[in-house]
Order: C-alpha cells, then structure tokens, then sequence
C-alpha cells in the first residue's frame, strides 16, 4: 500500500510546535515526535550509548542509565563543533527509527513529523510538504522562560543561536501557521488539515 503524505512542522523554540501538533493528533492524525525519540533513543539505543559515552565520556549518563543533560549541555552548548558531533550521531539513529515509524502508517492519509531541527538537521528529504509555526522572537522568548524555570535568558538566546532565523525558515516553508497570539490557530490547522486529506494538483 501508499506511504502517507509525510508533512514536516518546525519552529523556532517556543514558536508552538507541540500545541500545533496536538490538535493534528485530535483529528487522528499520527505525530512523530523526533525530539521526544532522540531523547528516548539516547538512553534505549545501545550503540548510541556507547558512542556518546566515548565522545563526552562516562558522565553523560547517571549511574540509573539516564541521560545528564546538565553534563551535555556544558559540553556542547557555546561549543558548535561539539554540538555537530552530537547531532552527527543521534540525527540518523532517529532517521531510521523515523522509516520503521513511518512504515506501521500505512494506509493513513498522511502522518506529521514535529522537529524543531529540521531544516538545521538536513531532515526534510523525503518530507512532501513542511509548515513552519511562526511567532515573534520576544513573544518565543517569554514563553520559553515561562514554561521552562531551569533555563535563564541567556540560555534561550544560546538555543536561539543554533537555530536556523525563523525568516529563513519560512522562506523554506510550504506552508505557515501564525501562533502570534492574534491568531486564532485551530481554523489554520483545521484548513492545512483538509488540504492533506484531500490532495489536489495544485498543491501537491
């Protein structure tokens, strides 16, 4: 049978991916979180384990086996050839957990990957369309600071950083979905949502 229609949604942090994504999933429509895996897959996947423990060493993981984020975050933040390595290793171990996903839709009309790196991670091949969550920059900023209390604003800007420019991603985009807060979302995801059901020439 038809793989799905595969649309890729970023955003810079706090643009809103994961609320965007949600009401896609209230439709019934299957998300691939890849954030959310990476972090799975660097505790669960065996050789990954092993090969960040031998690029950032033993104190990557607690003696539970989980991941210390504080640990890699230090090593790689401020430190781009650093982060490079760390992607260079975790980005196709989710590539692939993304095919083995994407073959149990089958049948589906079409199925949504949510990635805040995707443009960044080279992650778009293979996607047939992509929508970008835009919100203005100081508007991402205080939701951040308000949903995520460990983080300071220098820690927001240093993320902001490694981030493709949300101009450039939306020159990128196929689509945008506008979460500005003067913007009602539902009816632009409701749209975007009737386009992927029914497909015609014209935009596919």
């Amino acid at each position: 049978m038809k793989i799905p229609l595969q649309i890729g949604v970023t955003g810079g942090i706090g643009a809103g991916k994961s609320i965007i994504c949600r009401i896609f999933q209230s439709f019934g429509v299957p998300v691939y979180d890849a954030d959310g895996r990476a972090k799975e897959l660097m505790t669960t996947d065996g050789i990954l384990v092993n090969q960040i423990k031998k690029e950032f060493g033993e104190l990557s993981y607690r003696g539970d086996g989980s991941l210390d984020r504080s640990h890699l975050g230090k090593a790689t933040f401020g430190h781009p050839e650093r982060l490079s390595v760390l992607n260079a290793l975790v980005h196709p171990q989710v590539a692939a957990d993304y095919q083995s996903w994407l073959h149990l839709q089958i049948g589906r009309k079409y199925v949504v990957r949510e990635a805040a790196l995707l443009f960044e991670a080279g992650a778009t091949i293979g996607l047939d369309k992509i929508i970008v969550v835009a919100a203005p920059e100081e508007l991402r900023i205080r939701r951040v600071l308000a949903r995520d209390s460990h983080r300071t604003l220098e820690d927001v800007r240093a993320i902001l950083k490694n981030q493709w420019p949300q101009e450039e991603k939306i020159r990128k985009a196929d689509f945008v979905i506008y979460n500005d807060e003067t913007q009602m979302i539902l009816p632009q995801v409701l749209q975007l949502h009737s386009q992927f059901n029914f497909p015609d020439t014209e935009t596919f």
